[in-house]
């Protein structure tokens, strides 16, 4: 068996963790910002975790992650 490809889209923009989970950067940081609250702003910054339904499919993206 050849080796397997990682997706490279899927690897810059999720990482493993340690436990299995898929961590990930929010959206709507780029533009549009006057209108977003400084608090929405700073808690826009913290990465979180893929849900769980969505998890398997992209560490199938990721073999050796």
């Amino acid at each position: 068996m050849p080796k397997m490809k990682t997706h490279k889209g899927a690897a810059k923009r999720f990482k493993v963790t340690g436990t299995g989970e898929v961590k990930r950067h929010k959206g709507f940081t780029s533009h549009l910002l006057t209108s977003k609250s400084p608090k929405r702003g700073r808690n826009l910054r913290q990465a979180t975790l893929v849900a769980a339904v969505d998890r398997d499919n992209i560490k199938k993206l990721l073999p050796y992650g």
